[in-house]
């Protein structure tokens, strides 16, 4: 199943995907108050609902405007960094090093829900803010049963689906500051979806192929086997001590690829078309374009 946010009738639902469209779930009765993906995640719809929302009203594919599936998730989108070997690489070369060790555990940062967009929307490019808006292409966990401590063997009984984030990053302010908070926050700098997929329909999320491409040229492309941290590893660790809950978001880490790995770093600027592409998700699709 897929689970989106849409608008809908002068607010937001959450909706179930279908071939012929996008069916909301506030048209059911009693679910009038299912305005994002959270909602499924909290009440799971039961079968005669998802055979209600098939015959039912749905909206179009191409005219539906998708907001990020849990627009505002219980916490901050939790994220790692530094999770794929050639990465870690590429960002050493950056620095001017030759020499790089992958980290021991988990690297971990957040970034705020105000972040947050949905497929087809804009990633904002302000000149004043940075001149180096760069790309991160990641599979994303959603967590459907929060837990604290959870062992790394029933962490996908606490994984409700996956979705994809692409962690948009001001290289030049990450590298000004001791911290990577800053410059992975501002608005706009967490497109996520399209869609929430769940775990029934990804059965070895530990083989996903990911792909960036921005004006349809592909700049990262790997496969989520290449973790160095898989999924098991990073729920149990960021539960240690941290209580998760039904709607967290977990961005795993992004591939090599990115501008900033270049030797002639290709930024983003205005009218840029990044595409995320995971398989057996499907594509998150946002333009850069020049702060309003």
């Amino acid at each position: 199943m897929r689970i989106a946010t849409i608008e809908w009738s002068g607010t937001t639902s959450a909706a179930v995907v279908f071939e012929s469209g996008l069916a909301p779930v506030r048209t059911l009765p009693g679910r009038e108050s299912a305005v994002d993906a959270l909602s499924v995640i909290a009440t799971p719809l039961t079968s005669d609902e998802l055979v209600a929302l098939e015959r039912g009203e749905s909206v179009p594919r191409a005219s539906a405007t998708l907001h990020a599936p849990i627009p505002h998730p219980p916490k901050n989108v939790l994220c790692v960094g530094k999770n794929y070997r050639e990465h870690v690489a590429e960002g050493a070369r950056a620095e001017g090093r030759t020499d790089f060790s992958v980290p021991e555990r988990p690297v971990w940062f957040t970034k705020p829900a105000s972040a947050l967009v949905g497929d087809g929307g804009n990633i904002i490019q302000d000149p004043e803010f940075t001149k180096a808006l760069d790309y991160e292409g990641e599979l994303a966990i959603v967590i459907g049963r929060g837990g604290k401590s959870i062992p790394a063997d029933a962490v996908f009984d606490h994984i409700f689906g996956y979705t994809i984030v692409n962690d948009v990053t001001a290289r030049d302010v990450q590298q000004a500051h001791l911290q990577w908070f800053r410059g992975k926050s501002a608005d706009s700098y967490a497109p996520c979806g399209p869609w929430i997929v769940t775990t029934d329909e990804i059965k070895e999320p530990e083989a996903l192929d990911l792909t960036t491409r921005v004006n349809g040229e592909i700049r990262q492309h790997d496969n989520t086997r290449n973790l160095l941290f898989g999924i098991a590893t990073l729920v149990s660790n960021i539960s240690q001590g941290l209580t998760l809950q039904p709607g967290d978001i977990i961005a795993t880490g992004t591939p090599s690829g990115v501008a900033w790995g270049m030797d002639a770093p290709r930024y983003l600027t205005a009218g840029d078309v990044v595409e995320v592409e995971v398989e057996g998700i499907g594509t998150l699709t946002n333009t850069v374009v020049p702060v309003p």
